[in-house]
């Protein structure tokens, strides 16, 4: 074994009780060291990590919480996002969206107060040490955008001093970003 390897302590997953719409962690070191690291989630004055579903889902998926029922028992990353998908609209583009967002080492964080499915925070910056760079709306390939629609969506990215990524999710789950912004001609 590698020097390198022995100083890497080996975190157990975090335990985290599966609510409707979030998924609260124990109060343990590990949950806070997931918030610390990567600011999943929000951190509450009992010590435990309140994570939204979208979160909640891709750390199951990359095994670093354990989703429970009421009941203790183990959920599945494939039943938590069939589940998911049959309760939220547009559930499978976001998740494709952040997924992708959250692999490339960005921070991502839901943006409803803004009018936005997400904002983005540029490489390196946390939440509360500057404002996210982006808002992003995830949307699949294939469906149709309205200008007036677009329009919106612009307004809101212009108004918050963000820039708009739409972020297109093709039928492999793969996205592609457009960044749009406003031009004084």
């Amino acid at each position: 074994m590698t020097e390198e390897k022995q100083k890497q302590p080996f975190l157990e997953p975090v335990k985290a009780h599966l609510l409707k719409t979030r998924a609260v962690t124990e109060n343990t070191d590990q949950a806070k060291e997931l918030y610390n690291s990567g600011r999943y989630g929000i951190l509450l004055s009992s010590g435990k990590v309140q994570l939204s579903l979208i979160e909640a889902i891709y750390l199951s998926e990359k095994q670093k919480v354990i989703l429970l029922d009421q009941r203790n028992k183990e959920i599945t990353f494939e039943n938590c996002l069939k589940k998911a998908q049959k309760s939220e609209h547009n559930f499978w583009a976001k998740y494709c969206v952040y997924k992708d967002i959250r692999n490339r080492g960005y921070i991502i964080k839901t943006a409803l107060k803004f009018g936005a499915d997400f904002r983005v925070y540029d490489r390196g910056i946390k939440p509360g040490e500057d404002h996210a760079k982006w808002v992003v709306f995830p949307v699949l390939e294939g469906s149709t955008l309205t200008w007036h629609d677009f329009s919106a969506k612009n307004r809101v990215a212009h108004s918050t001093k963000k820039r708009l990524l739409i972020g297109i999710v093709d039928d492999e789950g793969e996205t592609t970003y457009y960044e749009c912004r406003w031009l004084r001609p």
